[in-house]
């Protein structure tokens, strides 16, 4: 759905920045000109998030084992780039205008172009940022703010038109105000791409969203780290498990906690869990995005290959208890097995 409104997007901002240019140029109105540069910024920061959206959903890849989700940040900055040359754009036009002031006409037409830029803008700042918060788009909120922003410049627009009848450089002096206003924006927007780039923690928020579901499960958080990686956000947790649990035992409630997380945080699409007790590390990708799941334990390595492929490396089916020894068989699980001695179910050791 984020793709159809950005596409959207693209489509609505042209048609805004053909409008208010053509009024613009056609009332003498430089406030108006500057709006319509603004839009035009628009139409190229829509199109930039559109790309960014799209590469941000290729799967993992050997060369991106994390996936492509930095993509979209790489465009919200790029969108940032964007927005300060039309704020730019916009001061200059209004520099020119204070050293060649000219008459405004006033027609209905400037007046008519920027009530309909308010109202459209409006709505399309509801869509992307409604669409953008349900399918964690940082893109899609970052431009739907900055449609926003649009609906405050052309209410700003509409004033400097009201006033200029009275003062011939109104005109100019919000067409400068709107121009610093956007630089202002462009700065904020560009943040929180940037924090993402630099691996930003998720928030307070989504950690206590963590905390809270690993204290449901009546387990010790002995530490959390997440980052925000785009859309997408990871979790490293490091927790304490009784010591007279076997691998095993440590390993079912492991899954159980990573499966909580996954389940319950909707932007969690990546989950490291390490249990200081068994000293051993269990990791999980969201499907679609990775689907690997593997754990590991200091003096011998255990791992648990993707269900995608099937396949593991060879190994040993080793008792825990008392040492007995098993050669391992592809598509045969150790777990399956029993120690013939302990009764007990045999761990893989590579």
């Amino acid at each position: 759905m984020k793709e159809k409104i950005s596409i959207l997007a693209v489509v609505v901002n042209f048609v805004l920045t053909v409008a208010k240019l053509f009024a613009g140029y056609f009332s003498g109105s430089a406030l108006i000109i500057a709006e319509g540069f603004h839009s035009l910024g628009d139409v190229f920061s829509s199109a930039v998030a559109l790309v960014g959206i799209k590469i941000s959903k290729k799967p993992s890849d050997s060369k991106y084992p994390y996936g492509y989700h930095k993509y979209e940040v790489l465009s919200g900055l790029i969108i940032t780039v964007l927005l300060i040359i039309a704020g730019v754009t916009a001061i200059y036009e209004a520099y020119q205008s204070f050293i060649n002031p000219g008459a405004v006409s006033f027609s209905i037409l400037p007046y008519a172009v920027m009530i309909f830029s308010a109202i459209v803008n409006e709505v399309m700042a509801r869509l992307k940022i409604r669409y953008g918060k349900k399918e964690n788009s940082i893109s899609l909120v970052s431009d739907g703010i900055h449609s926003r922003v649009d609906v405050y410049a052309s209410l700003g627009a509409l004033a400097g038109l009201a006033v200029t009848g009275y003062w011939i450089y109104a005109d100019s002096l919000f067409a400068l105000l709107i121009g610093v206003y956007i630089i202002k924006e462009s700065f904020e927007l560009g943040k929180e791409a940037a924090d993402s780039l630099l691996d930003v923690s998720a928030g307070e928020e989504v950690e206590e969203e963590i905390r809270g579901i690993v204290e449901k499960e009546k387990i010790e958080l002995d530490s959390l780290k997440t980052q925000k990686k785009g859309a997408a956000t990871m979790a490293n947790l490091e927790i304490k498990l009784p010591g007279d649990l076997t691998v095993d035992e440590a390993n079912k409630i492991s899954e159980k906690l990573r499966n909580k997380l996954i389940e319950g945080v909707e932007s969690l699409n990546y989950v490291a869990i390490q249990i200081k007790s068994h000293d051993f590390e269990t990791s999980y990708f969201r499907p679609g995005i990775g689907g690997a799941i593997s754990w590991r334990r200091k003096g011998r390595h255990m791992s648990k290959e993707s269900v995608a492929s099937g396949k593991g490396p060879d190994g040993k089916c080793v008792c825990s208890k008392c040492g007995y020894e098993a050669p391992h068989e592809r598509g045969v699980p150790c777990s399956s097995l029993k120690c013939p001695k302990c009764k007990i179910a045999l761990e893989r050791v590579d």
